[in-house]
């Protein structure tokens, strides 16, 4: 499968998945039946997952439930803004139940299962059903089903194109892709794997950043390094629709 159908296909499910399932705890329908998915925690290690999330990023409140999964269960769990961290932390929760396929040569340097996070501002509104509002929600899920529809895998520093022709991911921003990057918990230090059991199960954990199309072309042919070597030094891990274009500022 060529990568232009296999995004379409992940975006046609994602979209299935994304109407199927209760964006929010305001319009969710707990009398509706979850389909089985193909891969998912153990309820010790899912546990363990929802315990490392809070220990690392911050209380949460409410989870974002899938109620459809027809390969991994990827529930959304929201952290609240706090005065330390005045921003939203949304951090999925069921994709490291797959196994990645990673390459032997690199298996020893890279988990082979993640979950993946998204920082927005406190004001966005999370209830809409709006693409302009949900995209960093649908591009969560995106990653999340990648690994699995692809059967590749992720880390750090890789880069996915979230549209199929590489328009905008919205009409309120000109994204349209984004790069794994370390993540950092509310301790402002890098999250590490978490291990799962004793058997060597371990769980990364990576922010996602959003991309313009210069920014992907500039990395695609240079480096991740040479492209944040072009980032301010105050650059923000949350997401900002209308943040400077780094090789072509024309963010308007």
């Amino acid at each position: 499968m060529n990568f232009k159908k296999l995004l379409i296909w992940i975006l046609l499910l994602t979209a299935y998945v994304t109407q199927t399932i209760a964006q929010t705890p305001d319009n969710m329908d707990e009398d509706r039946k979850e389909a089985y998915p193909l891969y998912y925690y153990s309820e010790k290690e899912l546990n363990k997952v929802s315990d490392y999330i809070e220990q690392q990023y911050g209380h949460s409140d409410y989870v974002m439930h899938e109620l459809v999964s027809p390969d991994i269960h990827c529930d959304i769990v929201i952290i609240e803004p706090t005065e330390k961290q005045p921003f939203y932390k949304l951090v999925t929760m069921g994709a490291g139940a797959y196994k990645m396929n990673v390459p032997a040569e690199v298996k020893s340097q890279v988990c082979d299962r993640a979950e993946y996070v998204v920082s927005l501002p406190k004001d966005w509104n999370l209830k809409s059903n709006k693409e302009e509002d949900y995209w960093p929600i649908r591009m969560l899920k995106i990653i999340a089903r990648f690994p699995l529809a692809a059967e590749d895998w992720l880390c750090d520093s890789h880069t996915i194109n979230l549209t199929e022709d590489g328009s905008p991911v919205a009409e309120n921003t000109r994204f349209n892709s984004c790069v794994l990057l370390p993540s950092f918990g509310r301790d402002e230090q890098e999250v590490k794997p978490l291990k799962l059991g004793l058997f060597g199960k371990k769980v990364a954990f990576y922010q996602l950043y959003p991309l313009y199309p210069e920014e992907l072309e500039f990395k695609l042919k240079h480096s991740l390094d040479e492209l944040l070597d072009k980032f301010d030094d105050e650059t923000s891990p949350v997401i900002d629709i209308h943040r400077k274009n780094y090789i072509n500022d024309t963010t308007k």
